[in-house]
């Protein structure tokens, strides 16, 4: 499958770590003596990682608490897309890459040595904007599939309606939103829906950009965070949003969707559910890392490992060794409830961190 990738339209937000250390409220970190990394990454270093707006919320984290570990190292990160984190770690223009979506076969034809190294597991939720409607509405892959090509045009459509069979729907009308950027959210809301409805939602539109159908009042927007403003604006609104954006989907008083996974089961986002999915999952992902999770027979159907991107081959010894000591620390210390609760993710089963410990290995 070949994922189109392209520049985001908003500029990149960089923080250094510096410059947010003092800011830092969310405890403690982890003392030096407890991590193995936090003195292989002496000296001055600079570690740079663009990409998924999704994942910018526990890596920002992660800068904190690994430069308390490290005050030389300087950590910049940037909100830009999964598409830009990809196209960028293999420009060599940064060190990492973050992505919701894995790295092809295509991918790694057109971007050769580059790794697809899991860092922990994320979800993505379907919100929507209806005022009034207190209980999560049940949705399935047809629904959306037929509301994001204009099939479905109202909230109270027999289609939905017997789905969520008691509820009294409102007439609004729907106005979909959609990402202007190249983004990993894209790709996993449309592997869902090519999952779910593959007759109308085909394979060949499956991927972080994709040619969205021209529908009255459709909405695109740059980043999860204006994915979130955007459609608490719009009443009748719908949206998808990665699960590290609850907390702002609350305050901006949406709906999330429970949706249907494989077996019909309409489930929430929660940590048993993406847990319970995973287990389907994880026994068969690859050494490559690489491997949907998108629409498994138990759990949360819209699930999907967070990934660096990252070139095998880094500009200079002392490059590689930073890197290399910092995804480390992300995947074992980075990878616990402290960082993870807030975000709504959940870690990486036993096998799949020794995949990612063996491709981190790698690098050079």
């Amino acid at each position: 499958m070949i994922r189109r990738i392209r520049r985001p339209l908003a500029a990149a937000v960089l923080i250094p770590l510096a410059a947010i250390l003092a800011a830092c409220s969310s405890g403690s970190p982890t003392s030096p003596s407890s991590s193995p990394t936090a003195s292989s990454s002496s000296g001055s270093n600079t570690i740079s990682e663009t990409g998924s707006t999704l994942l910018l919320p526990l890596v920002s984290a992660w800068q904190v608490a690994y430069g308390a570990l490290n005050p030389k190292a300087l950590i910049t990160t940037s909100g830009t897309g999964s598409g830009t984190g990809i196209a960028d770690a293999a420009a060599g223009t940064v060190n990492i890459g973050g992505s919701d979506a894995y790295l092809s076969s295509a991918d790694t034809t057109q971007y050769p040595g580059l790794l697809n190294i899991p860092l922990t597991v994320a979800a993505m939720n379907v919100n929507y904007n209806l005022p009034g409607i207190k209980k999560p509405l049940n949705l399935n892959g047809t629904v959306l599939a037929k509301i994001y090509t204009g099939k479905i045009t109202t909230w109270n459509d027999p289609a939905i309606a017997a789905l969520n069979a008691g509820v009294s729907l409102p007439s609004t009308k729907i106005v979909t939103l959609h990402r202007a950027d190249s983004s990993g959210s894209t790709f996993l809301f449309t592997s869902y829906l090519n999952a779910q409805a593959p007759s109308l939602w085909t394979a060949s539109n499956v991927g972080t950009t994709v040619s969205w159908p021209s529908l009255p009042g459709a909405q695109a927007e740059t980043g999860s965070g204006a994915m979130v403003k955007g459609c608490g604006a719009i009443k009748g609104c719908i949206a998808y949003i990665g699960v590290s954006y609850a907390t702002q989907v609350q305050a901006a008083g949406l709906g999330t969707a429970s949706l249907a996974n494989k077996s019909g089961q309409f489930e929430q986002a929660t940590d048993a559910t993406i847990t319970a999915a995973l287990a389907t999952f994880s026994s068969k992902t690859p050494a490559s890392g690489s491997q949907s999770l998108v629409n498994g027979t138990a759990g949360y159907p819209i699930i999907n490992y967070e990934y660096a991107i990252v070139k095998t081959t880094q500009p200079s010894a002392a490059e590689a060794s930073a890197v290399k000591a910092f995804l480390t620390w992300g995947i074992t210390t980075g990878n616990t409830s402290k960082y993870l609760t807030p975000v709504n993710f959940v870690p990486l089963p036993g096998n799949v961190l020794a995949i990612a410990k063996t491709l981190i290995a790698k690098i050079s």
